[in-house]
């Protein structure tokens, strides 16, 4: 009996963690690439990415800042990449669709539902910043949206349709759900469906096991047997979900995008020893980590030979 395969994927930059708060976080092209072919070589099925810009590491989701990066990542690994619609909560749609537009990845991130997403907190943690924009990022996150309504998310389910591209629908809360299922009643999302559940982002869902619990039994309620479940934990949250999801049957993502830490005060020293404990966490619990190729077998995705990069 073949044991049950589980995806990791590795979230490398992201747009919620800013420079002045870990000096391992990649901001150029080259750290970029280095950092998701790292993370695939140590487990990583997948890569979940982001670009920055590389004088001050602002979040930047112009198809001129992904291009280098992903070129590099294509020759030198087979992983899946992912590349994000997310952008920041401060870009518009049409700012945040560009790059999938351009390149037509395999997978592109999606977020299912319009919510409050404060970063603010983390003020209390980090005082010193090297850049300007950095404070005003994270304070400013009090009064800011981060805006992804059904006009949103259909204009970037349509713009896909005919790309191949398919999607980690991000939900952050049960509402999220129940958004995505209205878009496969709709036809506009077909199965099988790939949704990461996202636990401890501040005006989402919490990290609590029981919120876990309710996640995992709404998406098998309303989806059954035609989605894989993924998980990601926030912060100091993201080994202790990831260990209960893949004990549930489930998928997990990490990286420096969700997570700075590898344990109380220890900063993670990149997205490779991030996967890399994913990964025993997945052994120990006697399950085997999936390759790229039975990512994309077991998503139906197109191959990396249909990308656009």
């Amino acid at each position: 009996m073949s044991k049950r395969k589980v995806i990791i994927t590795c979230a490398v930059t992201g747009s919620i963690h800013t420079p002045s708060m870990s000096p391992h976080l990649p901001v150029t092209a080259s750290e970029i690439a280095e950092a998701a072919i790292g993370a695939a070589e140590a487990g990583a099925a997948i890569v979940h990415l982001h670009a920055r810009d590389p004088s001050d590491g602002r979040p930047d989701q112009s198809p001129e800042r992904f291009a280098p990066f992903l070129k590099i990542i294509k020759q030198r690994s087979d992983c899946v990449v992912n590349i994000t619609t997310g952008g920041a909560s401060t870009m518009t749609i049409e700012e945040r669709l560009k790059p999938v537009a351009l390149f037509k990845p395999e997978v592109a991130s999606l977020n299912m539902g319009s919510m409050n997403f404060g970063l603010y907190p983390m003020l209390n943690r980090f005082k010193e910043f090297r850049h300007a924009w950095e404070r005003p990022y994270l304070e400013g996150s009090k009064d800011r949206i981060f805006k992804n309504t059904f006009a949103d998310i259909e204009r970037i389910l349509t713009t896909c349709a005919d790309n191949g591209t398919r999607f980690e629908i991000e939900c952050y809360d049960i509402g999220h759900l129940y958004t995505l299922a209205h878009f496969v009643d709709r036809g506009l999302v077909k199965p099988p469906l790939f949704v990461q559940s996202v636990f401890g982002i501040l005006g989402g869902i919490g990290p609590h096991p029981e919120d876990v619990m309710h996640m995992r039994r709404t998406a098998d309620r309303l989806f059954g047997s035609d989605y894989q479940w993924s998980v990601l934990g926030a912060g100091r949250n993201q080994f202790v979900i990831a260990a209960q999801a893949a004990a549930l049957g489930g998928n997990i993502r990490v990286g420096l995008e969700d997570s700075l830490w590898m344990g109380a005060g220890k900063l993670a020293r990149s997205n490779a020893e991030q996967v890399t404990r994913a990964r025993q966490i997945v052994e120990d619990l006697g399950l085997e980590i999936a390759t790229p190729s039975e990512a994309r077998a077991t998503l139906r995705l197109k191959g990396g030979d249909r990308v656009e990069f």
